[in-house]
């Protein structure tokens, strides 16, 4: 295992200004990890498959949203990576906010709006109450190409995106929160060849297969209640490995670093079929609003 001093590279879901991009920076902010190359990839598998074979590279994975749920993707490769080292080593999460970007100051001369499709869904009711009934609009592929697409046109019209689009284009923020949704928040995890110290606020996510016998799985949630450990999540999902088995996602509280942890451990694997230790780190925080 390495430390955070000796990570370079930082690997993240394309396309540059996305969410991902920002949950990248704020993790770099929060691990004293500015100024790292950053790497754009584009599937989940990639960045996995990328961190493991670079053990001074380190992922941006998102795993849940709350409108959407579980992004199945990201635990499901990270329990398939042939690294048994590449673990979670952060967590953070990110409110999703959308805002009404323009090349002008002056929100009331808006008269048209370049946005995707799915993203004019999400911010309909501002749309309707906020901006003119007879609002010209026009369908772009991306948030970013809607950003680059106001190049087009003149100071009238306004596209839909984040705060890194409206930096990186040079754009004016016109309406922050724009969303109907406001509780649209998403978790990231960070993933890597890194230990981490426990901090008294750590969680430990790990992944087992049960045996086919009556009770398997209750034998192993004794184990965390003989230990007094508390079980903040668990969830049950298709195996990969073969038809008709299950893998469980267990988060509790605690460091693997305690040795009340690390006995409970040892006496769930030669229970299960299938066991991955997932990693101990501290518990994500709300990113604030920049």
């Amino acid at each position: 295992m390495s430390n955070f001093e000796m990570i370079r590279n930082i690997a993240y879901l394309e396309p540059q200004t996305s969410f991902s991009e920002m949950a990248k920076d704020e993790f770099c902010h929060m691990l004293k990890l500015e100024g790292r190359f950053s790497t754009p990839l584009t599937t989940i598998k990639q960045i996995v498959d990328y961190v493991a074979k670079n053990p001074d590279t380190v992922g941006v994975l998102p795993v849940e949203n709350t409108l959407d749920g579980t992004i199945r993707e990201s635990l499901d490769n990270l329990i398939l990576c042939k690294n048994p080292n590449i673990r979670i080593i952060s967590e953070l999460i990110m409110p999703i906010e959308y805002c009404l970007l323009s090349k002008t100051t002056e929100f009331y001369s808006i008269t048209g709006l370049i946005a995707t499709p799915r993203l004019i869904g999400k911010c309909h009711e501002f749309i309707q109450n906020e901006l003119p009934r007879n609002l010209n609009l026009i369908e772009a592929p991306t948030m970013l190409e809607s950003a680059f697409d106001l190049r087009n046109y003149n100071l009238t019209y306004a596209s839909i995106g984040n705060k890194k689009i409206a930096e990186t284009c040079m754009l004016n923020v016109l309406k922050e929160n724009i969303h109907d949704d406001k509780n649209n928040k998403t978790r990231y995890i960070l993933i890597g060849d890194v230990e981490t110290m426990p901090t008294g606020k750590d969680k430990t996510t790990i992944a087992f297969r049960t045996n086919h016998t009556p009770g398997a799985l209750l034998e192993i949630l004794k184990i965390f209640l003989e230990h007094g450990i508390n079980l903040s999540y668990i969830s049950s999902r298709p195996s990969k490995f073969e038809p008709n088995e299950y893998i469980f996602i267990v988060n509790f509280d605690g460091h693997l670093g305690n040795t009340e942890m690390l006995q409970a451990i040892e006496e769930i694997k030669p229970k299960a079929s299938f066991f991955r230790y997932l990693g101990s780190y501290k518990k994500g925080h709300l990113v604030k609003e920049a």
